[in-house]
C-alpha cells in the first residue's frame, strides 16, 4: 500500500514536475484508489506502463471548464461512466430517480449526468476540439452494439456512434489499454486491437456482418438475429470480428481480448493502490461504496454460469481467471495492517466465489461452447467441479495472525457445489465462513422461468437445502439460508409468480426486499424483454410489461404484508386461484373485508373471532427451513445487487455488472 494518490488538480500535477499529463482518466465515480474501482485499476495500469496519469473524477458536467483542468493531455482521455451504467445508477425498475449514489461522496445523487459517457465526451470535444478519446467501462462495454434502452424504450445506436470517441474498449481492459496507449504514443492506427470497437467507412475484410442498427430498430426479429451472433461470438479464442452498419458508418467490433494469465492478474491487484477514498471527500464522510469492499479480496473474474439476466458474459466473459493463492494471502496480510481492520475479511470471491478455474480443459484451447452452457439446464459432462484450491486457500487465510474470521459473501453457485463430490468445500464453508446466514440465488422456482433464466431446476436447490441442513446439523450449527428471487422476469406470468409465492409460503420465508427485473443493456433477458422472443431459439416469450402486473408479481412475493393483500387478491382472481384466498393453511391472503390479522398475546397471529388460521409468520415445515437449513425469516435484499463493486476495470466500470 502507498500513500500517494494520482494528481487531481493542476497544482498537484505541476508539483510532480509535469507540464502536462499523458492521459486524463475521467470517471463518473468519486476517486477511490482501490482495486474494486475501475478508474483506479486503469490509472495504475497506465502508471505502471510508464505513463503520466491525472484523475478527473465526477467533473462538473454543466460546461467544459472542468474538463480543461489539466490542459490538453499529450495522448488523450480515457472516459468511463463509473462502476455502474449511469442509467442503472440513477433509476429504479419503475424508472423513478434513486435517492442515493453509493459511488459519490456522502452518497449524494446528481454528481454525474444521465448517459455520462456521452456527456463527458461532448464536454471534452467542447474544450479541446479534436483530441483522442477512448471510452470504456460497463456503460460503454454493454452498449457497444445497437441496443435496447429501457429508459428510452427504444433501440439506440452504439454508444460509440453517439459520443464521437475514437475507440471503445470493452471487457476487462488492462491488456488493450496498454496497447492503445502505446499506439497513441507512437502515432500508430488504433484498428485491429482485440477487445475494442471503432467506426469505419466500410466492412473490413473477413468481418462477419450482423443486422444493422436500422434493421434492429425496425424489426424485432432482426434484433434477435443480431443479438444471437453477438452472444455466440463473445469468445476470445473462437470469436470473430463483427460489423454493424449505423447509417453511413459501420461499427467494427474486434474479437474479445484474451483473459489475463494468473501472473498478469496478480500484478494488477498488487499495484500501489492507497486503498482509500481521496481525502477531499473526508468532509462528506467518504464514499459509501468503499465500505462494502475495503476489507474484501477480489480473487476471480469471469463466470461460466451464464445467467440470462447477468451482463457478465458480455463484460468479463465465460472463461474464469483467478489470482494465485500466494497473491491473495499477500493481500490478506496487507489488510491486517490497515488502521480500521478489525480482524474480519468480509469476502473472498468475485462474480461467482466458488469458480476458480475454467469449466473444462477444452475452454482454453477451443473457447467456450458456442451453442450450449456449462451448467444449465443440465451440467455438461465435460464440466470439472473442483473447489479444492479454494478450500486450501480459506484454510491458509484463517491461519494469518490478526485475522479472526473470513466470510464468503459473493455469489455461490449452489448447483456447482452439488457437483463437487468431495464436499470438503461445503463443510469448510459451513464450519468457518458463514456469518449466521448464507445467501444464495435460486431466483425463481417455476421451470419455464428457470429455463429462460439459465438457472438449474428447483429440485437442485431443494437438494442443496437438504445438504446444507445435514452438514450444519453435524457441525452443531444453527445457520440460515437466505434465498433471493427476481420478480417479473421474462417468462414469468401470474401463474409462475403464484407458484413462487406458494413456495415462499411452504418454506416460511418472506423477503424484506424484492428485486424487480430491470432490462439492463447487454443481457439475454433484456433482448427477451424487448422482442418478446428468445434470441437463441426464436420461441415466443411472455413478458410482463404493465406496471399493474409488475406490481402484482412483486406483491405476491411479499403476500403477507397487509398493504399488498388487495393486489394479491386481484392477481389470484385473474389467475383463477381463488382457492388461495381465505383462512386455510395453504391460503395466501384473507378475503376482502376481513379483519386484519393481529398478533395475540402468545405471539401467534389471530384473525376474526372463532376462525382457525395459521400463525402469521410461522414457518411451515420444509427441508429448507428446519434447523441448520432453514430460510431466514424476513431477511434479504437483492443478491449481489447492492453496493459492492465486483469485477471490471476502467476505463470500464468495475462491478459485477450486477446480476439483473
Amino acid at each position: 500500500m502507498y500513500d500517494q494518490f494520482l494528481p487531481v488538480t493542476r497544482e498537484e500535477m505541476l508539483a510532480r514536475g509535469w507540464e502536462q499529463p499523458d492521459f486524463v482518466v475521467v470517471s463518473g465515480d468519486a476517486y477511490v484508489d482501490h482495486p474494486s474501482f475501475g478508474h483506479a485499476i486503469i490509472a495504475r495500469v497506465l502508471e505502471d506502463a510508464g505513463y503520466r496519469v491525472c484523475m478527473l473524477n465526477q467533473p462538473d458536467f454543466h460546461n467544459a471548464r472542468d474538463f480543461a483542468r489539466f490542459g490538453r493531455p499529450r495522448y488523450g482521455f480515457m472516459v468511463a461512466a463509473g462502476n455502474i451504467d449511469s442509467m442503472v445508477n440513477h433509476y429504479t425498475a419503475a424508472k423513478r430517480p434513486r435517492s442515493q449514489d453509493l459511488y459519490s461522496p456522502g452518497g449524494r445523487p446528481g454528481l454525474r449526468p444521465d448517459r455520462a459517457t456521452i456527456v463527458y465526451c461532448n464536454r471534452i470535444h467542447e474544450a479541446f476540439g479534436k483530441v483522442p478519446i477512448v471510452i470504456g467501462g460497463v456503460e460503454a462495454s454493454l452498449r457497444r452494439f445497437a441496443h435496447y434502452d429501457y429508459w428510452d424504450d427504444s433501440v439506440r445506436h452504439s454508444i460509440l456512434a453517439d459520443c464521437g470517441a475514437d475507440l471503445l474498449s470493452y471487457g476487462m481492459a488492462e491488456k488493450q489499454t496498454v496497447m492503445i496507449a502505446d499506439r497513441l504514443r507512437d502515432g500508430l492506427p488504433l484498428t485491429g486491437i482485440p477487445g475494442t470497437c471503432y467506426m469505419a467507412d466500410a466492412v473490413p475484410e473477413g468481418a462477419l456482418e450482423i443486422p444493422s442498427f436500422m434493421d434492429c430498430k425496425a424489426d424485432k426479429a432482426a434484433y434477435c438475429r443480431a443479438f444471437k451472433v453477438q452472444y455466440e461470438e463473445q469468445d476470445p479464442i473462437r470469436g470473430r470480428t463483427l460489423a454493424q452498419w449505423h447509417e453511413k458508418k459501420v461499427l467494427v467490433a474486434e474479437k474479445p481480448m484474451m483473459p489475463l494469465t494468473r501472473e498478469e492478474l496478480d500484478r494488477v491487484y498488487e499495484l500501489p493502490y492507497t486503498r482509500r477514498w481521496h481525502p477531499m471527500y473526508d468532509a462528506d464522510g467518504g464514499v459509501p461504496a468503499l465500505s462494502e469492499v475495503e476489507f474484501s479480496i477480489a480473487s476471480t473474474r469471469g463466470c461460466f454460469g451464464a445467467c440470462a439476466f447477468c451482463a457478465l458474459t458480455f463484460h468479463q466473459g465465460r472463461i474464469v481467471q483467478s489470482r494465485s493463492p500466494e497473491s491473495i494471502l499477500k493481500e490478506a496480510r496487507l489488510l491486517t495492517t490497515l488502521p480500521n481492520f478489525k480482524g474480519y475479511i468480509h469476502d473472498v470471491g468475485g462474480p461467482t466465489a466458488n469458480f476458480r478455474f475454467p469449466a473444462c480443459k477444452k475452454q482454453l484451447k477451443h473457447g467456450a461452447c458456442k451453442e450450449r452452457q456449462c451448467l444449465a439446464p443440465e451440467p455438461c459432462k465435460n464440466l470439472e467441479a473442483d473447489e479444492s484450491e479454494l478450500t486450501r486457500l480459506l484454510q491458509d487465510l484463517r491461519k494469518i495472525p490478526g485475522i479472526k474470521k473470513v466470510f464468503i459473501r459473493s455469489g455461490l453457485r449452489f448447483d456447482y457445489m452439488m457437483l463437487d463430490e468431495r464436499d470438503d468445500f461445503f463443510r469448510e464453508l459451513c464450519a468457518h465462513h458463514v456469518s449466521g446466514q448464507l445467501k444464495v440465488a435460486p431466483e425463481h422456482v417455476a421451470p419455464k422461468v428457470l429455463r429462460l433464466m439459465g438457472k438449474p431446476r428447483n429440485e437442485v436447490f431443494r437438494a442443496f437445502c437438504e445438504k446444507y441442513k445435514r452438514i450444519n446439523q453435524k457441525l452443531g450449527k444453527d445457520q440460515y439460508l437466505v434465498p433471493y428471487f427476481i420478480s417479473s422476469h421474462p417468462g414469468s406470468d401470474l401463474s409462475a409468480a403464484i407458484e413462487l409465492a406458494e413456495y415462499l409460503r411452504d418454506i416460511g420465508h418472506q423477503p424484506e426486499q424484492v428485486q424487480d427485473f430491470i432490462p439492463t443493456p447487454g443481457t439475454l433477458s433484456t433482448a427477451m424483454f424487448y422482442t418478446g422472443m428468445n434470441p437463441l431459439t426464436m420461441e415466443r416469450v411472455y413478458v410482463p410489461r404493465s406496471p399493474q402486473e409488475k406490481a402484482m408479481q412483486r406483491a405476491l412475493l411479499q403476500y403477507r404484508r397487509p398493504q399488498n393483500h388487495a393486489l394479491v387478491r386481484r392477481a389470484l382472481h385473474i389467475a383463477g386461484r381463488e382457492d388461495l384466498i381465505g383462512y386455510g393453511k395453504r391460503c395466501l391472503v384473507p378475503p376482502a373485508g376481513a379483519q386484519p390479522m393481529r398478533r395475540s398475546a402468545s405471539g401467534k397471529s389471530a384473525a376474526a373471532p372463532q376462525q382457525k388460521v395459521p400463525a402469521k409468520g410461522k414457518k411451515q415445515a420444509s427441508a429448507a427451513n428446519r434447523p441448520s437449513g432453514r430460510s431466514a425469516p424476513g431477511r434479504g435484499s437483492a443478491p449481489g445487487r447492492g453496493a459492492a463493486p465486483r469485477g471490471g476495470s476502467a476505463p470500464r466500470g468495475k462491478g459485477r455488472p450486477r446480476r439483473g
